[in-house]
């Protein structure tokens, strides 16, 4: 159980990065912890030198990234390739590797050979896994094999075409129960995280109360040790928010008046001074144009 009243602190800052092991105390001690999506090595540099303690490499790349319009499309090489490039852009951050769809719903050997890759070839300290009671015994045999888990419960946006559509999860009583209860199973599985995503306060509540690992809201309240949230929400570069991440800055505005200055100084030729000149004796010659040879006369369009 973890009962711990919350303050508004981040996870103390750790020589060696942030570490399984630091969230875990930073949610024994009540101490709140951001976490935010990232797909690239120049967003998690940035990320990292912000302080946040952990990112998600989430298959909302697929939309964020490719332009899909579901997160069901994201390959798994591409999430392999990405994760590692976030890792590297951001080595002392906690990295959460998101396994795609298809990649763990087959028989479970494959699926652990393919959360196996996330640790080496994508170089994440943990896999999410977006599950409910039927995933218990995959991870179960992944936190055997050595894998930790994130366990992605309530609303699950791979299965939203089987659900009718994305929507919030845990609004009834007995919905709430079945969270509580696979929440509770993922933890004995092994499961080293749990990641609550669209849910109401109660829900949050009741899986913090019933686990006593930490938990990762996703607009599932104030309950959750940590939030996150897709970071091009917050920076203002989506079309849509969900109510839970609206834009903290307007960024698309800020890159809308920065290509258009771009495009004003080119067209306007006020570039400025060219960095790069001619060396020693050549510089004082000015290049005269030479005649192109017969055989460019020859190929040049008429």
């Amino acid at each position: 159980m973890n009962e711990v009243p919350y303050e508004s602190k981040p996870i103390p800052p750790s020589g060696h990065g942030t570490t399984l092991q630091t969230i875990r105390r930073a949610a024994r001690n009540g101490d709140r912890f951001a976490c935010l999506t990232c797909y690239d090595a120049t967003t998690a540099r940035w990320l990292q030198r912000a302080g946040i303690p952990v990112l998600l490499v989430g298959d909302t790349a697929a939309e964020m990234i490719l332009g899909e319009p579901g997160t069901i499309h994201a390959p798994l090489d591409f999430m392999l390739i990405i994760t590692a490039a976030v890792k590297r852009g951001a080595p002392n951050t906690f990295v959460m590797g998101d396994m795609p769809f298809g990649s763990y719903q087959c028989d479970d050997a494959e699926a652990i050979r393919n959360a196996g890759r996330f640790l080496t070839e994508g170089r994440a300290d943990a896999v999410k896994l977006e599950v409910d009671g039927r995933f218990t015994e995959l991870v179960s045999k992944l936190a055997r094999a050595g894998v930790p888990v994130v366990a992605h419960l309530g609303s699950r946006p791979q299965a939203a075409k089987q659900e009718g559509g994305y929507r919030a999860a845990g609004r009834t009583q007995e919905s709430l129960q079945q969270i509580v209860h696979d929440a509770i199973a993922m933890e004995q599985a092994g499961a080293v995280m749990l990641l609550l995503e669209a849910v109401p306060n109660e829900v949050a509540h009741a899986v913090v109360d019933a686990t006593s690992i930490p938990v990762i809201g996703c607009g599932a309240g104030t309950a959750c040790h940590g939030q996150i949230v897709v970071t091009q929400d917050i920076l203002g570069l989506t079309d849509w928010q969900p109510a839970f991440a609206r834009p903290i800055c307007e960024l698309g505005d800020t890159l809308m008046d920065a290509a258009r200055e771009w495009m004003r100084k080119v067209t306007e030729d006020e570039l400025g001074e060219h960095p790069y000149r001619m060396k020693g004796a050549d510089a004082a010659t000015p290049p005269t144009p030479s005649e192109p040879s017969s055989d460019l006369r020859k190929s040049s369009p008429s």
